[in-house]
């Protein structure tokens, strides 16, 4: 049994998109957004606490990874994309080392402001297995450290003002909201104003309270969840109806929705939507899956992809940090897309042998 019209097209796609991939050409992001710092503390988890129905940890190692805006830097850097990253950290042990790490790894850092009397936020996750009987870690609970201290008015200004300069020559520009104070409606007018201006497209990855700092994007990234809990709010009754209102509403262009094992769907305000059935049987975990998707989005424009191959690579990216196992640090790379773009389209074609 040979493959359908359609599979055949998926097929050819995924093959001219990992000719691209390995030869992305030149281009550069701006990307404005809350940096914070992800720390994993890894072990096993063989009994229960004498005095409370809660696991106990026994360490065995840990690691601390960029988080954030940076994890988005740290993708977009390993696809060969010049990243000038803008955000602000603590002048503290935790954003001293984010600034450390982004800087050995290539990513424009000036952009990033030391801030005293700001702590830099810390997202610690425990990840545990049974030792001798189950051999994928879970995650057992996450806890924050992070600080209710205002950013300073000029220190934002001065972010946005200069992200704006570093506009030229740029293909796309980043917005990452985590909800850490960065993200101010004035900052995003100004930048997505100017970005407009030079027909440069916007990403932006939103809080659900932040959409009316949207107004305008190209490209907006949701989780399925996400979806869903805009679709109550509206009242309407499926998740189509909830994209195509939202884009409406705020002027986008295109909302992607990352759905895990659900593969990725990209509704757009002038084409019908793209589906991209994910391929994977056995789904590890999802860090990091909308920076994954953030990051692709970026390749996409850089490579003048239409929204049909966009689909394909954003799946291909997500699926890369969904078959990732607890011991990598689930950061997107150009060898791993290339890698799991090969797989999928020999897969498609083995299947249909």
């Amino acid at each position: 049994m040979g493959m359908t019209d359609e599979e055949v097209a998926i097929h050819d796609q995924l093959n001219a998109l990992r000719v691209q991939v390995k030869s992305i050409e030149h281009s550069k992001v701006v990307l404005i957004g809350d940096i914070m710092m992800d720390r994993y503390i890894h072990g096993y988890a063989n009994n229960l606490n004498s005095n409370a129905p809660v696991p106990v940890l026994r360490e065995t190692h840990r690691e601390e990874d960029v988080g954030g805006a940076a994890h988005v830097a740290r993708g977009l850097i390993s696809m060969g994309v010049d990243t000038h990253l803008f955000g602000v950290v603590g002048d503290d042990r935790a954003g001293l080392n984010i600034l450390e790490s982004l800087e050995n790894e290539g990513v424009h850092s000036t952009g990033i402001a030391i801030v005293e009397g700001i702590t830099t936020t810390v997202k610690n996750r425990l990840l545990a297995t049974r030792e001798s009987l189950v051999s994928e870690e879970q995650l057992l609970l996450r806890w924050d450290i992070e600080g209710d201290e205002k950013l300073p008015n000029e220190a934002i200004e001065s972010l946005f003002g200069e992200a704006v300069i570093h506009l030229d020559e740029a293909t796309a520009v980043i917005i990452s909201d985590y909800g850490q104070g960065v993200i101010v409606e004035e900052g995003v007018k100004t930048i997505i104003e100017a970005a407009s201006a030079k027909n440069i497209p916007i990403i932006a990855d939103p809080k659900l309270t932040g959409l009316h700092h949207t107004h305008g994007v190209n490209w907006v990234v949701f989780q399925a969840n996400g979806l869903e809990l805009m679709r109550r709010r509206l009242g309407v009754d499926s998740g189509d109806d909830a994209a195509h209102t939202l884009i409406k509403n705020h002027d986008w262009q295109h909302l992607v929705v990352v759905c895990g094992a659900g593969g990725v769907t990209i509704y757009s305000a002038d084409e019908s939507s793209v589906h991209a059935e994910c391929t994977l049987t056995d789904l590890r975990q999802m860090i990091g899956l909308v920076d994954a998707a953030v990051v692709a989005i970026a390749v996409a424009i850089s490579e003048k992809l239409g929204v049909s191959h966009t689909a394909q690579l954003v799946n291909a990216a997500c699926e890369c940090i969904l078959a990732a196992s607890s011991s990598d640090s689930f950061v997107l790379s150009r060898d791993d897309l290339v890698d799991r773009i090969g797989e999928m389209a020999w897969n498609l074609q083995v299947s249909k042998r």
